[in-house]
């Protein structure tokens, strides 16, 4: 005969003492079904159980080096080792980093070369003198 199955996160999970059960868990508040509630009590309490074995961490009197927080180590792969899944090369992709990476490099080019174009002319027209420089 088979046992039954352990009781969910969200059935052992019982407000505290000191303070009362959150608005978004109290069923007079809002008519939703009685799974999306045991859905968000279960949420509850596996964040809870998660701020808790933190706290105990952090508390800790002998503390180890690092402190691993699971949802920020998760947050800093997303951000960082996890790019190419999400990124697809497109055309605008493509336009906006040629863009990006020749963009300024045109612009400067064009900009020293109109500053050179304006002082030779008016070096030709007798309005300046060519300083003697060996570099420009």
């Amino acid at each position: 005969m088979a046992s039954a199955p352990p009781p969910s996160a969200a059935a052992l999970y019982r407000p505290n003492h000191f303070v009362s059960l959150p608005a978004e868990l109290d069923p007079d508040t809002y008519d939703t079904s009685p799974e999306k509630r045991r859905a968000e009590a279960e949420r509850l309490a596996i964040r809870s159980q998660l701020k808790r074995q933190y706290l105990l961490q952090l508390n800790n009197p002998s503390p180890p080096a690092v402190i691993e927080d699971p949802a920020l180590i998760r947050w800093a792969y997303a951000k960082s080792q996890n790019v190419y899944p999400t990124f697809r090369p497109t055309p605008k992709t493509s336009f906006l980093g040629a863009a990006y990476a020749l963009g300024p490099l045109l612009f400067w080019i064009a900009v020293l070369k109109a500053h050179r174009d304006y002082k030779e002319k008016r070096i030709q027209e007798g309005k300046s003198k060519r300083p003697f420089s060996v570099f420009f």
